[in-house]
Protein backbone atom coordinates (compact mmCIF):
# COMPACT_ATOMS: atom_id res chain seq x y z
CA UNK A 1 0.00 0.00 0.00
CA UNK A 2 1.31 3.44 -0.92
CA UNK A 3 1.91 5.83 1.92
CA UNK A 4 0.89 9.48 1.80
CA UNK A 5 3.84 11.67 0.88
CA UNK A 6 5.09 13.75 3.75
CA UNK A 7 6.92 17.03 3.38
CA UNK A 8 10.36 15.36 3.41
CA UNK A 9 9.36 12.94 0.62
CA UNK A 10 8.05 15.90 -1.39
CA UNK A 11 11.37 17.70 -0.89
CA UNK A 12 13.34 14.66 -2.07
CA UNK A 13 11.18 14.30 -5.17
CA UNK A 14 11.47 18.01 -5.95
CA UNK A 15 15.26 17.97 -5.60
CA UNK A 16 15.58 14.89 -7.81
CA UNK A 17 13.34 16.44 -10.46
CA UNK A 18 15.57 19.48 -10.43
CA UNK A 19 18.71 17.33 -10.73
CA UNK A 20 18.39 13.53 -10.94
CA UNK A 21 22.16 13.21 -10.50
CA UNK A 22 22.19 14.96 -7.13
CA UNK A 23 24.14 12.85 -4.66
CA UNK A 24 22.59 11.38 -1.53
CA UNK A 25 24.97 13.53 0.50
CA UNK A 26 23.79 16.72 -1.23
CA UNK A 27 20.12 15.80 -0.82
CA UNK A 28 20.70 14.92 2.83
CA UNK A 29 22.41 18.24 3.53
CA UNK A 30 19.61 20.20 1.82
CA UNK A 31 16.83 18.55 3.86
CA UNK A 32 18.75 17.97 7.11
CA UNK A 33 18.66 14.16 7.13
CA UNK A 34 21.42 11.57 7.08
CA UNK A 35 22.42 9.98 3.77
CA UNK A 36 21.16 6.53 4.89
CA UNK A 37 17.78 8.05 5.82
CA UNK A 38 17.52 9.73 2.40
CA UNK A 39 18.53 6.47 0.69
CA UNK A 40 15.85 4.52 2.57
CA UNK A 41 13.21 7.10 1.66
CA UNK A 42 14.26 7.09 -2.00
CA UNK A 43 14.11 3.29 -2.13
CA UNK A 44 10.62 3.38 -0.63
CA UNK A 45 9.51 6.07 -3.11
CA UNK A 46 10.79 3.90 -5.98
CA UNK A 47 9.28 0.69 -4.60
CA UNK A 48 5.87 2.37 -4.20
CA UNK A 49 5.99 3.87 -7.69
CA UNK A 50 6.31 7.56 -6.83
CA UNK A 51 9.71 7.64 -8.53
CA UNK A 52 9.54 5.75 -11.81
CA UNK A 53 13.03 6.40 -13.14
CA UNK A 54 15.93 8.77 -13.53
CA UNK A 55 16.27 10.39 -16.93
CA UNK A 56 18.58 12.61 -18.90
CA UNK A 57 16.95 15.62 -20.53
CA UNK A 58 18.37 16.09 -24.00
CA UNK A 59 18.19 18.91 -26.48
CA UNK A 60 16.09 17.38 -29.26
CA UNK A 61 17.29 19.93 -31.82
CA UNK A 62 20.93 19.08 -31.13
CA UNK A 63 19.97 15.42 -31.53
CA UNK A 64 18.72 16.20 -35.05
CA UNK A 65 14.98 16.60 -34.37
CA UNK A 66 14.23 20.16 -35.48
CA UNK A 67 10.46 19.69 -35.91
CA UNK A 68 8.17 19.11 -32.96
CA UNK A 69 4.46 18.62 -33.60
CA UNK A 70 1.21 17.56 -32.00
CA UNK A 71 -0.93 15.19 -34.02
CA UNK A 72 -4.50 14.38 -33.08
CA UNK A 73 -6.09 11.23 -34.44
CA UNK A 74 -9.75 10.23 -34.58
CA UNK A 75 -8.86 6.55 -34.49
CA UNK A 76 -11.34 4.07 -35.94
CA UNK A 77 -12.48 1.95 -32.96
CA UNK A 78 -12.00 -1.24 -35.01
CA UNK A 79 -8.34 -0.34 -35.54
CA UNK A 80 -7.49 0.89 -32.04
CA UNK A 81 -5.55 -2.20 -30.91
CA UNK A 82 -3.56 -2.27 -34.16
CA UNK A 83 -2.89 1.47 -33.81
CA UNK A 84 -1.69 1.14 -30.21
CA UNK A 85 0.69 -1.67 -31.16
CA UNK A 86 2.02 0.39 -34.07
CA UNK A 87 2.41 3.63 -32.13
CA UNK A 88 4.36 1.96 -29.31
CA UNK A 89 7.01 0.98 -31.86
CA UNK A 90 7.42 4.53 -33.24
CA UNK A 91 10.56 6.01 -31.66
CA UNK A 92 9.68 9.53 -32.81
CA UNK A 93 6.53 9.52 -30.69
CA UNK A 94 7.43 11.32 -27.47
CA UNK A 95 4.02 10.80 -25.89
CA UNK A 96 0.67 9.33 -26.86
CA UNK A 97 -2.43 10.12 -24.80
CA UNK A 98 -6.10 9.15 -25.05
CA UNK A 99 -8.13 12.36 -24.96
CA UNK A 100 -11.72 13.57 -24.98
CA UNK A 101 -13.33 15.48 -27.81
CA UNK A 102 -13.51 14.95 -31.55
CA UNK A 103 -10.16 13.15 -31.63
CA UNK A 104 -9.32 10.10 -29.52
CA UNK A 105 -5.52 10.31 -29.47
CA UNK A 106 -3.00 13.12 -28.97
CA UNK A 107 0.55 12.45 -30.10
CA UNK A 108 3.61 14.55 -29.39
CA UNK A 109 6.25 13.78 -32.01
CA UNK A 110 9.71 14.96 -33.06
CA UNK A 111 11.19 14.62 -36.55
CA UNK A 112 14.28 15.92 -38.35
CA UNK A 113 12.19 17.77 -40.95
CA UNK A 114 8.65 18.35 -42.19
CA UNK A 115 9.04 15.74 -44.93
CA UNK A 116 9.63 13.00 -42.34
CA UNK A 117 6.70 14.30 -40.29
CA UNK A 118 4.50 14.24 -43.39
CA UNK A 119 5.42 10.59 -44.09
CA UNK A 120 4.56 9.68 -40.49
CA UNK A 121 1.19 11.46 -40.63
CA UNK A 122 0.47 9.79 -43.97
CA UNK A 123 0.96 6.37 -42.38
CA UNK A 124 -1.36 7.34 -39.50
CA UNK A 125 -4.20 8.14 -41.92
CA UNK A 126 -5.03 4.45 -42.26
CA UNK A 127 -6.17 4.52 -38.61
CA UNK A 128 -8.44 7.55 -38.98
CA UNK A 129 -8.63 11.31 -39.51
CA UNK A 130 -5.60 13.34 -38.37
CA UNK A 131 -4.93 16.97 -37.55
CA UNK A 132 -1.33 18.17 -37.21
CA UNK A 133 0.01 21.27 -35.48
CA UNK A 134 3.70 22.12 -35.84
CA UNK A 135 5.30 23.87 -32.86
CA UNK A 136 6.99 27.21 -33.58
CA UNK A 137 8.37 27.63 -30.07
CA UNK A 138 7.82 26.31 -26.57
CA UNK A 139 7.14 28.82 -23.82
CA UNK A 140 7.05 26.33 -20.93
CA UNK A 141 9.14 23.17 -21.22
CA UNK A 142 8.04 19.88 -19.70
CA UNK A 143 7.97 20.10 -15.93
CA UNK A 144 7.14 17.71 -13.16
CA UNK A 145 4.21 17.68 -10.75
CA UNK A 146 5.93 17.97 -7.37
CA UNK A 147 5.02 20.93 -5.18
CA UNK A 148 7.04 24.06 -5.63
CA UNK A 149 9.65 24.31 -2.92
CA UNK A 150 11.52 27.46 -2.07
CA UNK A 151 14.59 28.09 0.05
CA UNK A 152 13.86 30.58 2.83
CA UNK A 153 16.02 31.98 5.62
CA UNK A 154 15.06 30.82 9.09
CA UNK A 155 17.30 32.52 11.58
CA UNK A 156 20.85 31.85 10.44
CA UNK A 157 19.97 28.61 8.57
CA UNK A 158 18.42 28.10 5.17
CA UNK A 159 15.38 25.87 5.21
CA UNK A 160 13.07 24.46 2.57
CA UNK A 161 9.44 25.45 2.77
CA UNK A 162 6.49 24.62 0.57
CA UNK A 163 5.17 27.58 -1.32
CA UNK A 164 1.77 27.54 -2.96
CA UNK A 165 1.48 29.90 -5.88
CA UNK A 166 -1.68 30.66 -7.81
CA UNK A 167 -1.45 29.94 -11.55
Amino acid sequence: MKHKLDFIDQQIISLLQENARMSLKDIASRIYLSSPAVSARMEKLEREGYITGFHASVNREMMGYAVKAFVTLAVDARLKEEFLEHICSCRNVIECSCITGDYAMLLEVAYPDTEALERFVGKLQKYGKTKTQIVFSTVVEHREVAPELEMIKVGSRESIAAVTKAG
